[in-house]
This record gives structure tokens, C-alpha cells and sequence, in this order.
């Protein structure tokens, strides 16, 4: 067995003081306090210990002692004033929301022209402007026929025999109520079939013009159809030839 050095058990932190000595390693004071807060700090903080505060006053707390960015906005500006840029936009918006709820409340507005639904035609010979005059109900509607729950082949044979009294009794504006064709599962049926026939038919001489009606007869499910006194002649037809129906 050794023989024993004459030391008691391990003392590994002997030499330590010795170290701190050598390395003049200060350690911080405990009893020193922490950098002083700001006057506005002490106060936010004082206030918080006596009462819950609101979001409002965190964010004011936090804020204190902030020196705010120098805007470029006049204190003084107004907002635009109607005419002038800016306030045509206020405007026009307000003039929108007003109309569209005169439309929805009693229908005042709507344009049936301007929907994917309007359709028209005009004949040989005749100026364009024509339909916009029958659209508008500048021609007298002196008869009509209702289609509406006929098929397709019910529809034609009705057809002709309204137009052969038309042109024999020497009618000249007549409305088709055709229907829209809601219900029908691809185009409106009727409604495409009538087009044909007032453009592509044998009774395309005796038309000068057709339109989608007004709201009040019909709209989109009805058209006007403007007659001519006596067909167009074949040689006059051929003159217009490759101009739309």
C-alpha cells in the first residue's frame, strides 16, 4: 500500500482565490442598482402597479418620450369636392348604389338592349337604326300571338298562319311572345326559332326589321316585328346580299 501524502480528501477550488487574485477579476457589486428608467417609464410603471391599464394607455406608455415623423400632408386639406377629381369617384359611386336599389325595388333602369338576351335583325334595304326605333316603341303593336307552351312544331304552324293574316290584313308592327327559354335545357328553343324564321324564312321579304320588346310587353321573351306593305322584290334582295339579317 502508498504511503499517504499527508492531505485530507479532494479539494478541487483550492487554488481559486489565488486566481482571482492574479486576474483582478471584479465581480458586479449585487447592492448596485440597474440602469436608472426614464422619468415617463417610472411613471407608466407607478401606474400599472396601482391599476390594470387599457390598451390605449399601454400603447401611450410605450410611446412616451417618441418624437412623431413631420408628415407631408396638409393639416389643413379638405376632403375633394363633387367635380372635382377624386370626388366624381365619391359621387358616381353614391349615384350606382342608388340606382341599382331603384332597380331591384320597381324595375326603373333596366335596359333589356343591354342584355346577352336582346336580340334583333333588320332586312334589305334598311337603315340600322331602324331596331332601335322598334326597341324604343316608336311603331304602334297592332296585333299579337303567344307561343308560350307550344313545341316546336306547334309553334311553326301557328306561326304562319299569324303572319299570312298579318301581311294579308295589312298590319305592319306585330309582337311574337315567344318566352325566354328558362327552362329549356340548352338555347331557348322558341325564341331561336322564331329569329329564323324572321331572318332566314320565307318571311325574311316581308320584314324590315325586328327587336326584342319592351319590359312592359315581354322584354327578352317577346319580339317586335316591323312588316313591309309588299315583299321585297328578289332583285333588291340580291343588291343587299351578304348584309346581317
Amino acid at each position: 500500500m502508498a504511503a499517504s501524502s499527508g492531505k485530507v480528501g479532494n479539494r478541487p477550488f483550492e487554488g481559486l482565490r489565488a486566481l482571482l487574485a492574479e486576474k483582478a477579476v471584479s465581480l458586479p457589486d449585487a447592492s448596485e442598482p440597474p440602469d436608472c428608467p426614464s422619468p415617463e417609464t417610472r411613471r407608466a410603471l407607478a401606474a400599472a402597479e396601482r391599476k390594470p391599464l387599457s390598451d390605449r394607455e399601454l400603447f401611450f406608455a410605450a410611446m412616451a418620450g417618441v418624437t412623431p415623423l413631420r408628415s407631408n400632408l396638409r393639416e389643413d386639406a379638405q376632403p375633394p369636392a363633387c367635380g372635382q377629381a377624386g370626388g366624381r369617384d365619391l359621387v358616381c359611386e353614391a349615384d350606382g348604389v342608388t340606382a341599382l336599389a331603384e332597380l331591384v325595388r320597381s324595375g326603373k333602369g333596366f335596359a333589356v338592349s343591354r342584355t346577352p338576351e336582346y336580340m334583333e335583325g333588320i332586312g334589305a334595304c334598311v337603315h340600322p337604326e331602324i331596331t332601335q326605333r322598334l326597341h324604343r316603341g316608336d311603331f304602334a303593336i297592332q296585333h299579337f300571338i303567344d307561343l308560350h307552351g307550344l313545341t316546336a312544331a306547334q309553334a311553326a304552324e301557328a306561326f304562319e298562319a299569324f303572319m299570312r293574316t298579318a301581311v294579308r290584313s295589312g298590319l305592319r308592327g306585330v309582337l311574337v311572345v315567344h318566352g325566354r327559354g328558362l327552362s329549356s335545357p340548352g338555347r331557348p328553343v322558341l325564341k331561336c326559332e322564331v329569329r329564323r324564321w324572321l331572318s332566314s324564312g320565307p318571311w325574311r321579304k316581308w320584314v324590315i326589321a325586328f327587336a326584342s320588346a319592351r319590359s312592359c310587353d315581354g322584354g327578352a321573351g317577346a319580339t317586335y316585328v316591323l312588316l313591309r306593305h309588299r315583299p321585297l322584290a328578289k332583285r333588291q334582295r340580291r343588291k343587299s346580299k351578304g348584309r346581317p339579317p
